[in-house]
């Protein structure tokens, strides 16, 4: 059943690939970001309409589109079309018919994207673990001994980084870094063990670390998987 899969809630990007606009017009290639409201059938889903600056987006009956889905078992597509629209309660929803069976996509917290962000890093202390270990949604300071670093690439799932200084493999830390592009100069901070540590060949003195995510906040990785993605975006349009 669909519901095994999405659920309300559930964010979903729609993407126009039907000739339903000309090829010049914005709406066509433009992303847009909704909800699911409600899973009617194995076939029908309704999704609140896009809301940007301020303005309900009108996407039109008969659009043709392709849906990526953000569910909590992964990351699925599929294609439909929009068969009805209709306001609520001063709310504007679509009812899409979905027109291809539901399809898996790579897990992008799998996925490293290269880039060079700063990271801020410090050996969480055994109190630290210990209460973590009992409470993983434990709630870690930041500190005033963060030692800086590159990140070289990152996932939803874990990082790598370069320093002038190592970790011990097996250790637990603490983590934080911002996004390029965000305006909101969020720290995305998470807990993290360090799964392995090598010298670089032709650079003596710098490290790297592989390390994975053992606690972030979900919303933070969606945010990470979400640039993940945009970022792919961009560069593909640059190579078309």
């Amino acid at each position: 059943m669909l519901t095994d899969y999405i659920s309300p809630g559930n964010r979903v990007e729609l993407k126009a690939t039907g000739k339903i606009w000309m090829d010049e017009d914005n709406r066509t290639k433009h992303i847009y970001q909704s909800k699911i409201m409600d899973v009617t059938s194995d076939d029908r889903i309704e999704v609140l309409m896009p809301f940007e600056k301020g303005k309900i987006v009108l996407l039109p009956v008969d659009g043709e589109y392709s849906l990526c889905f953000y569910s909590n078992k992964g990351l699925f597509q599929c294609y439909a079309r929009i068969v009805d629209r209709y306001r609520s309660e001063n709310m504007y929803f679509l009812v899409l018919d979905l027109t291809s069976e539901l399809s898996k996509l790579q897990r992008r917290e799998y996925y490293r994207f290269s880039c060079a962000l700063e990271l801020k890093s410090r050996l969480c202390t055994k109190e630290e673990i210990e209460i973590f270990e009992k409470n993983p949604r434990f709630i870690v300071t930041p500190g005033d001994q963060l030692q800086k670093s590159v990140v070289v690439d990152i996932s939803g799932g874990g990082l790598r980084f370069v320093a002038n200084f190592k970790y011990d493999e097996g250790s637990t830390i603490y983590c934080s870094y911002r996004l390029p592009g965000n305006l909101n100069d969020q720290d995305y901070e998470m807990i993290c063990n360090v799964l392995m540590v090598q010298e670089l060949e032709n650079r003596p003195g710098l490290f790297e670390h592989r390390i994975q995510y053992s606690y972030i906040d979900e919303t933070s990785r969606e945010d990470i998987i979400h640039f993940i993605f945009e970022e792919e975006r961009k560069i593909r349009k640059k190579q078309t």
